[in-house]
């Protein structure tokens, strides 16, 4: 394991409590709320299988268990993968690197990376994870990658007015790179544009591939409004305009995180279990 995996793994072992993330903030309720929503949508019907690449605690994993998918999980983090074993429903789970699966060709019905792409910040270690993904899924069959917006960072700041000098410095550090700078806070992280989103995506081998904007641009007037009288009223607006915006090419890159979608075509580029595992 290199150092920026183990410093994530660290950093969501002892630093951070990912299992309670969803139900706190309002982003985070848009954004589960929104992303059960797209993942209804898009996959097949139970009790097709879906593999959960970084799937962490469990959270969509056991909510899919619920509706009657079969899914698997994978993590880097063991913290996250004994949690998901251990949450209700329990999950199949193990420890894995997104970039190595240790899955079957042509294994499961659909493929989620709904947070690998957030920690790989080299282009070809995203494009290996997409890849792994497109091998593991059968034809015709769907993968979905999320990814947080190149602007969620200062524009979360910005709603919460923690926007100082500092802040605006790396906003427009961002703009260039898309590197999250550690001592800020949270980990290492890529932030996408979505049209790198979508080149990586197809770069994987994906076809018609489409790009959502999971909370939609009200997100940061929900957080501005948390605290105030007006917060249920706010957040409601938000979720609704979500729903209208999602693909809209102007607002899409608004909300903090981005879903892509894209099809396995019949004759997918083949890596095979066989390719070099990336970790020393």
């Amino acid at each position: 394991m290199d150092r920026h995996a183990s410093e994530i793994v660290a950093y969501y072992t002892f630093r951070y409590r990912e299992d309670q993330r969803l139900g706190a903030r309002p982003q985070a309720r848009l954004e589960r709320t929104r992303t059960l929503e797209l993942l209804r949508q898009a996959l097949p019907a139970p009790p097709a299988s879906i593999l959960d690449v970084g799937g962490g605690p469990g959270e969509y994993a056991r909510a899919l268990v619920a509706l009657g998918y079969r899914v698997r999980l994978l993590d880097l983090v063991p913290a996250h993968v004994a949690q998901a074993r251990a949450g209700q429903p329990g999950v199949a789970a193990e420890v894995a690197d997104a970039r190595a699966l240790p899955e079957e060709d042509d294994s499961y019905d659909a493929t989620l990376l709904l947070g690998p792409l957030y920690h790989l910040l080299d282009r070809a270690d995203r494009c290996r994870a997409l890849t792994e993904a497109v091998r593991v899924t059968r034809p015709g069959g769907r993968v979905l990658a999320a990814a947080i917006s190149r602007f969620a960072g200062p524009l979360d700041f910005a709603a919460t007015g923690r926007l100082d000098d500092r802040m605006v410095d790396e906003a427009r550090v961002l703009l260039t790179n898309g590197a999250n700078d550690p001592s800020i806070g949270f980990t290492h992280a890529y932030f996408h544009r979505v049209e790198e989103l979508v080149d990586e995506c197809r770069t994987a081998g994906l076809a018609d591939i489409t790009v959502d904007g999971i909370e939609g641009p009200a997100w940061i007037a929900a957080e501005a409004a948390a605290h105030g009288p007006m917060a249920q009223t706010v957040f409601d607006a938000a979720l609704r305009l979500a729903r209208v915006y999602r693909r809209e090419p102007a607002l899409v890159a608004a909300s903090a995180h981005l879903l892509a979608q894209g099809t396995v075509p019949d004759h997918p580029p083949q890596t095979g279990r066989n390719t070099p595992d990336p970790r020393p």
